[in-house]
């Protein structure tokens, strides 16, 4: 309910693979990446993301880690894997939607 001013479809993934998976199949204006998801983590998933987006010639899908870790050295790690903001848990509803709203903007 949170996203429905952005008026987003949303997709999900139940591991990194997926993820991946899904991104080399459909076109999003943007993902929320979980760094501790399974088979691959976020880091690498998002690694893999971005690689195969250069490969393809592709533009960069903005990534958001959301992620319990919020040392400076945890948002460095996601800013070194590719992705472009870091949101620690627990995120306050009005940080996420500026968050969004910054790469993508709202629709109504």
């Amino acid at each position: 309910a949170m996203l429905t001013p952005f008026g987003l479809r949303l997709s999900f993934a139940d591991n990194g693979q997926l993820g991946v998976e899904a991104t080399q199949q459909h076109d999003y204006d943007l993902i929320l990446m979980d760094c501790l998801m399974p088979v691959l983590d976020g880091f690498a998933a998002t690694q893999a993301i971005r690689a195969w987006e250069q490969q393809q010639g592709k533009r960069r899908t903005p990534i958001i880690a959301l992620t319990a870790n919020a040392y400076e050295e945890d948002v460095s790690q996601s800013l070194a894997a590719g992705m472009n903001a870091h949101l620690a848990k627990p995120i306050e509803p009005q940080v996420i939607l500026d968050t969004l709203a910054g790469y993508i903007g709202s629709k109504n």
